[in-house]
């Protein structure tokens, strides 16, 4: 039994096999309407969130399965004190698999450890959102065909930004990929990221500014500024509008520059930019669903 609790979980070549998988899915929706006929997915958010949640339980049910779970801590039985890993313990007993977002880092970790169902991480506190990092790649390989050889801008908040942090780590295992950090000094991505960069000897710069980044870029995933990750409200007020990207800003941008934000957004797309073709966020709220069919095919290891 396997679980997906970090994007560094699958090689290479698994990622490769999720994305031909999708790309079938996409291709030929009806040869997998019943693929997961009688099996149920469990979602438990302890959380908010509308997308991934959304997103997973429309996956199963295009596979024909059927979902249970909860939307928040409140209305599940952690509001009684009842631990991560009793909870799991649980509903494993009705589900055969469960997608699990947790504000904590590491507990769909702990999860994993006590499941008797696998477990896939829908996002733990600042840490690790390998689903979003799926949709992500899925949608770099069908705009751009390749995950090599690409300048990639990742802008806002890269230091709580949890889909950054898990974007880096599967796109530094390509060949001759670069990346640009754009970020307030408050916010810039982790050291320990920055230490594995460098380890590995992928080049990265650092930069304040958007303007100066922008023409070298294939990619520019923009980020927003997380409120619920701050200690202090002010902080969050002075940083939150640091980078809004609106058509002026993309005028010395490349014509193939393909735009991704995970979402939602605030403020840091205007929506002005929604009608430029480069603009790919929406593509990605779609091949998110896509890409969570093929990981349930995966783990559920069906044929």
């Amino acid at each position: 039994m396997r679980s997906l609790i970090d994007i560094i979980d699958l090689t290479v070549e698994e990622i490769d096999e999720l994305i031909a998988t999708a790309n079938d899915i996409i291709a030929n929706p009806d040869k997998y309407a019943e693929k997961c006929k009688r099996k149920k997915l469990a979602t438990l958010f302890f959380e908010p969130s509308t997308r991934t949640r959304l997103s997973f339980e429309s996956a199963m049910l295009e596979l024909g399965g059927s979902v249970i779970g909860f939307s928040g801590a409140n209305n599940s039985s952690a509001a009684k004190g009842e631990s991560v890993s009793d909870t799991v313990r649980t509903v494993g007993c009705y589900a055969d698999i469960i997608a699990m977002r947790h504000p904590k880092e590491g507990a769909p970790m702990i999860a994993s450890m006590r499941s008797p169902v696998p477990i896939i991480n829908a996002g733990d506190g600042g840490h690790n959102h390998p689903t979003q990092t799926l949709a992500d790649l899925l949608t770099i390989h069908r705009e751009k065909g390749r995950f090599d050889h690409l300048t990639v801008g990742l802008c806002g908040d890269l230091k709580f930004g949890r889909t950054v942090h898990s974007l880096i780590h599967a796109l530094s295992r390509y060949e001759g990929v670069q990346f640009v950090m754009i970020s307030p000094d408050e916010l810039k991505v982790p050291e320990y990221i920055i230490q594995e960069l460098e380890k590995e000897g992928i080049p990265y710069t650092e930069t304040r500014s958007l303007e100066e980044a922008m023409p070298t870029l294939d990619i520019l995933y923009m980020t927003r500024v997380q409120q619920e990750r701050f200690f202090n409200e002010a902080d969050y007020i002075r940083l939150k509008d640091s980078y809004i990207l609106t058509p002026d800003k993309l005028e010395t941008a490349k014509s193939s520059l393909s735009i991704l934000h995970p979402l939602p957004r605030v403020n840091e797309i205007s929506v002005a930019v929604d009608n430029d073709p480069r603009a790919c966020y929406f593509k990605q709220v779609s091949n998110g669903k896509y890409i969570r069919m093929a990981l349930i095919l995966k783990l559920l290891e069906v044929e």
